[in-house]
Parts: structure tokens; sequence; C-alpha cells
């Protein structure tokens, strides 16, 4: 009788199929590997980008009312030409349009300040006897709303607390001046922006915008001394370390913001350099490219693997066009 032959994989061929299944998990493996480190960076990429795009839009939205509300007298010196500059006795709102506070190594802090009255902030001669101003017509002053008075130089913020009547306007207390200019300014909104300690743009302590890790801002100064209709800039400068002075404050026309927005991705190498542009090199953390040198962002702060992921630059002008049109009365 003929035996039947044993059928099925012998001892060799097995371990040779599990070498090419192994094999073939390996390449799968690396290249599922490679392809999502490029998702992961290109997905936070996008997400930078998105990021940085809507910080800036938002700082860009908030500084183009800046000054808004401030009224212009065309005899006594205008609401720029206040010095020292009043601040609010209760909100504590300073009265300058825009305040860029110096953040050395780290993120710079920019304030913005703007009323919000339907009305323009007009002017009106008023004499004053304590806390009540008697004025030819309050044009549309509202309870509530602050009020900036200046007699030639000086001026003081208050808030209207009452309004007897269409020709006076009652103050909460008493500015230290018998004839001046009184201007309603509505609401004197006050908003401050700046990242947080772990990154993220934030305004008025509230997050905006997440993964935006540095913020520099500069003012764009008019050439010295400040003068009627001139809006050309000649210089842009840091902001130092105490607010600017009255001539500063006269030249100034614009601002400049610079946002560094992170990758979240993680790198195993280091895919990102402090800027050196003697010897280029891609990703690095270079702002205000445009100048004759420039500015490297400092972003040690952030760890000593700071390097190990990519940042995207977003820069905007500004122009301050409520104090250009104010312009014509310096």
């Amino acid at each position: 009788m003929q035996k039947s032959r044993s059928l099925g994989f012998s001892l060799v061929e097995l371990m040779v199929g599990l070498v090419i299944g192994l094999l073939a998990t390996l390449v799968i493996m690396q290249v599922f590997s490679v392809f999502e480190g490029q998702k992961r960076t290109t997905t936070g990429g996008a997400d930078a980008q998105t990021n940085g795009n809507v910080a800036l839009y938002s700082i860009q939205r908030e500084a183009a009312m800046a000054g808004y509300g401030l009224p212009v007298f065309s005899i006594q010196n205008p609401a720029l030409k206040c010095d020292p500059l009043p601040t609010h006795p209760v909100s504590g709102a300073g009265l300058f349009p825009v305040r860029i506070t110096e953040g050395g190594a780290g993120s710079d802090t920019l304030t913005i300040r703007y009323g919000s009255t339907q009305r323009g902030g007009i002017p009106i001669s008023g004499t004053f006897a304590g806390t009540s101003v008697t004025v030819v017509n309050n044009m549309g002053c509202q309870v509530g709303d602050v009020a900036l008075v200046v007699s030639g130089a000086s001026c003081a913020m208050q808030t209207v607390s009452a309004l007897p009547d269409n020709t006076h306007i009652t103050l909460a207390a008493a500015p230290a001046v018998i004839t001046g200019n009184i201007a309603c300014m509505g609401a004197w909104n006050e908003v401050v922006f700046t990242t947080a300690a772990g990154g993220g743009l934030t305004r008025n302590s509230i997050p905006s915008a997440a993964d935006v890790v540095s913020m520099q801002a500069q003012y764009g100064l008019t050439a010295a001394p400040a003068t009627a209709n001139d809006s050309f800039i000649t210089t842009w400068a840091d902001a130092g370390a105490a607010a600017p002075d009255l001539a500063t404050r006269l030249r100034i026309r614009a601002v400049r913001v610079a946002l560094i927005a992170r990758n979240g991705a993680y790198e195993k190498d280091v895919v990102s350099y402090t800027c050196t542009p003697a010897t280029p090199k891609p990703n690095q953390t270079c702002i205000w490219t445009g100048d004759a040198t420039p500015v490297n962002v400092n972003l040690s702060g952030l760890g000593t693997d700071w390097d190990h992921y990519r940042y995207g630059v977003f820069e905007a002008i500004i122009p301050l066009r409520n104090m250009v049109w104010s312009s014509n009365t310096l």
C-alpha cells in the first residue's frame, strides 16, 4: 500500500516566512512613523499659523481704535499735550492711547485705550464750580461717561455722576480748574495684550490665542520735534524702561507688532536657531527682517529644549489713525 505524503510547511519555510513578515512589519512601522511625524508637523504648523493670525488680527482691531473719543481742541492744547497725563481715579486707566511696556528678555505688553462715545468726544467750554460744570449744551453726555477736563496743559479725568439739565454736568469729584473745556468720552476702555507664562496671548488676562509664546512691539515715530500734519515715520523705537515723555508721545503715529507662535509638535532634533543674520539658517527666531539689522527674539525662557520646536513669525504695522488725524493740532 502506498503511504500518503505529509502536507504543510517545514520548519525552515516557517522561519523564512516569519523573517519576511517581520521585515514587512518593520518597513510598515517605519513608514507610518515618518508619516505620523510629518502629519504632526504639518498639523502643528497649521495650528500655529491660525493662532498667530488670529492673535495679530485681535491686536490690529483694538489698536485701530486707539485714541478714539479723545477731544481735539483747536485753540487750547489738544488732549495729547496733557502733561502730566491723567488717570481715571476709579479704574486707573491712563489717558494716552497706546502704551508699550518693555518686557526685557520676555514679551512686551501692549496697552490700548479708547472711548465708546458716539459723539466723537466733542469739547465743550465750561465754567467749573466744585463738581458742577455749567455749559452751553452738554452735547449728549450721559451719566457714567468718563469726562476729560482740559485747562491749558492741565488735564483731569472724572466720571459724570448726574445731568441736572441740558446746561449742567455734575462730576463725581471736583477738578482743580475754574474755566476750561470738558469732553465726554463714553466708557474709557483699556485693553491689555501680553503672553501668559505657559504660552498663549491674553487679552485683559483672558486667554485669546493659544501657543503665542512671545510678543514684541515698537513705536513708529516722526522726525523730532513733532510738527503739525507730519505722519511720515522715520524711526522705530523700543519703549524703554519708562513711559514716553511728552516730546516723544507727540511723535508717535504707529506701532509695529511681532508675534512668535509655536508649533506644538516636539522634534527629536534641533530645528530652530537663534537669529544670526551673518550666518543664515532656516527657522531662525528673527523679527523685523526688513530692517538693516533684524532682531533676535530670545526664547530660552521656554526651556532648554526650546529649539526642538518650530516657530512662525507674524508681523504687522498698525497706523494709529486717531493720533494721525489729531496731528494737525500739535
